[in-house]
């Protein structure tokens, strides 16, 4: 027999069977501070794992995908999205110095699939692994009559700590400063509203359309995963001395670089010294977008810029090269007395 809530459009054996197929995933992300496991009303974490700071200080980030989650749909690839959730996550709270410990995901569905709600939480618990941090605890929401049957969104938050001696931000900040950015993967998960406007809506580009330019389908492109930078940045942190780090999301390299200078520094950046890739050149010229416009929404191929000494470039490069990660010098800082903080792109990018 029906029970009333089932016939109200939402399937408790199906979030129960979701749950079964994801705890394998959940715990392949378990670190030793973690207690219990699934199935309780809360996740615990052992705190005196912090007794090893002197003076610890928690961070915390709070973030979603976006609208890159119709890509997903829309393909109905469903296992890579949750890197894009932990990227937007773990990678907010580690240019802090923070050392990511712990996650939390919602998702919010029209109908639990478990077979789909499995396959975002592998990836959300892939990233975490990757990350380092464990997958504490969750939520599965079915909305129906919300959300249509096939539509999910996901977000989450995480909880990290750091020395309080070791925070990083504009108080390290000095002129003379180099600033060394690091490769994105792609659009990562910021731009998908402008993105899928221009190339789907506008002018009309099938999702399965194979581009030259890409080496793959638009599709293919478009779900690319976010990049997830904790583990990388935390061993440049251990490497050698930093003083800042910008996360480069929404807003793109200016407006998210500002948010770690302090007053009386400038950073100017060259165009020059990188190209960005095909993805983010078709977005602008499909679109006639112009250069500022298209600056302040897309990474434009940076996906972190760090502002650290000029001596410590050298082994900062080394350190992200043998992580594969490509980096190269964007600018520096100098000092503007008497002036708010600041940063301007000079030049254009060479061609690709």
């Amino acid at each position: 027999m029906t029970s009333a809530y089932a016939a109200a459009g939402v399937d408790i054996e199906a979030g129960d069977r979701a749950v079964d197929l994801m705890k394998a995933h959940v715990a392949a992300t378990r670190r030793p501070e973690v207690l219990g496991g699934l199935g309780g009303f809360a996740g615990f974490f052992d705190a005196s794992a912090l007794a090893r700071y002197e003076h610890p200080v928690l961070a915390t980030s709070t973030d979603g995908v976006g609208t890159k989650v119709a890509i997903a749909q829309a393909l109905d690839v469903h296992d890579t999205i949750g890197w894009d959730l932990i990227g937007m996550l773990v990678d907010d709270l580690v240019v802090t110095g923070a050392e990511p410990l712990f996650v939390t995901d919602y998702i919010a569905c029209g109908r639990v699939v478990p077979e789909r709600i499995a396959a975002i939480v592998k990836g959300i618990a892939e990233a975490c692994a990757a990350a380092g941090a464990a997958l504490l605890g969750g939520e599965t929401a079915e909305h129906p009559g919300l959300l249509h049957p096939d539509e999910y969104d996901v977000a989450g938050a995480t909880t990290g700590v750091v020395e309080k001696s070791r925070i990083l931000g504009p108080q390290r900040v000095r002129g003379g400063d180099v600033v060394l950015g690091l490769a994105s993967s792609g659009l990562h998960s910021n731009g998908y509203s402008l993105v899928r406007k221009v190339l789907l809506t506008d002018a009309g580009w099938a999702l399965e359309r194979h581009v030259d330019d890409f080496g793959k389908t638009l599709g293919e492109e478009l779900l690319t995963p976010t990049r997830v930078y904790a583990k990388d940045i935390l061993a440049l942190i251990e490497a050698c001395e930093v003083h800042a780090i910008s996360h480069i999301t929404g807003g793109g390299l200016v407006n998210n670089l500002v948010r770690v200078l302090p007053e009386g520094i400038a950073v100017t950046l060259d165009r020059a010294s990188w190209t960005p890739a095909p993805i983010f050149r078709t977005v602008q010229a499909v679109g006639g977008i112009s250069q500022p416009d298209i600056e302040a929404t897309l990474n434009m191929g940076v996906g972190m810029a760090v502002v650290l000494p000029a001596e410590s470039v050298d082994a900062a490069t080394a350190v992200l090269t043998a992580r594969g990660i490509d980096s190269w010098v964007l600018g520096e800082a100098r000092e503007a007395s008497g002036e708010g903080a600041s940063v301007v792109l000079r030049g254009t990018h060479t061609a690709g």
